[in-house]
């Protein structure tokens, strides 16, 4: 179980930094779900882009990977809102299909993703779990804490 645990680690974190990536890439398509009582949506899309690759990149550092994963969650929750003016206004974005039924099955699937991320709240076995640095670079009083 723990090595799909950690293979899941891995997609989870690399989607989320190439999802982040594509907030700065192609923010005018994000801007546009951005819900209108929002002040300043470039700045939004910039920050939940920058907040998502921060956030993939930390679910493979062992001692802030439970820390991210809760940042993580709160984060799906806080980009709910653009994927509810989504499907409610009908908004299309590049290269997605453009149905209100695929907008609407996008509402649930924010659930999915946040269980995901809990997922990782849960403590891991350090020598197990999928890191993007050595082990040997962690502090003993660090590998503790997980």
């Amino acid at each position: 179980m723990n090595n799909i645990k950690e293979i899941f680690r891995v997609i989870l974190a690399v989607s989320i930094i190439v999802a982040g990536v594509t907030h700065f890439t192609s923010a005018d398509q994000y801007v546009r779900i951005v819900p209108p009582q929002l002040p300043y949506p470039l700045q939004i899309v910039y920050l939940s882009g920058f907040y998502e690759i921060l956030g993939g990149i930390g679910l493979l550092v062992p001692p802030v990977s439970q820390a991210t994963a809760w940042g993580l969650i709160a984060l799906f929750i806080a980009v709910f809102p653009a994927n509810i003016n989504m499907a409610v206004n009908n908004i299309p974005i590049d290269n997605i299909p453009n149905s209100p039924w695929l907008q609407v099955i996008r509402l649930p699937f924010q659930a999915v993703l946040i269980a995901w991320a809990w997922w990782y709240t849960q403590p891991s076995d350090l020598d197990k779990q999928a890191s993007i640095i050595s082990k040997s670079l962690i502090p003993k009083k660090l590998q503790k804490l997980e």
